[in-house]
């Protein structure tokens, strides 16, 4: 039987009035990572190979994305300062309205009250999403 603590998920997520493939490319590209995604980058983003090399509101992180593709997939792999990667599935929907950004967060090293914290960040970035893309 595990014994590892219970590491809590919860999905965000938002409708964005583009199609699923303006919303992938624009979030896809680390370019704009500062643009829109402030819980995690507060500067522009240092690429170092498949890295991103990011001034987070955390300190320096280092993220991961799966390789770019046709499905809407964002996952990515963020290396907390204290050396713990966080995965965090994001996916890109298609919707009746345009598309769907959905993002799960997940309760790692974090209290109840960071947790809420981290979900409002992510809420407030995906509404940025919303606001940039929309915008245009």
């Amino acid at each position: 039987m595990n014994r590892e603590p219970f590491v809590a998920s919860r999905h965000v997520a938002r409708v964005i009035r583009r199609t699923p493939d303006e919303v992938y490319e624009f979030a896809a590209n680390p370019a704009n990572l500062p643009k829109w995604a402030a819980g995690l980058a507060n500067s522009p983003v240092a690429i170092d190979g498949d890295r991103l090399l990011v001034d987070s509101p955390m300190g320096q992180v280092t993220v991961r994305f799966v390789p770019h593709n046709d499905l809407g997939v964002l996952d990515h792999d963020v290396t907390l300062p204290s050396g713990t990667v966080v995965n965090n599935p994001v996916r890109v929907l298609s919707h009746p309205n345009g598309a769907e950004i959905l993002f799960t967060v997940r309760q790692i090293e974090l209290s109840d009250d960071e947790f809420e914290r981290d979900l409002g960040m992510v809420a407030d970035d995906l509404k940025r999403l919303e606001e940039v893309l929309e915008a245009q």
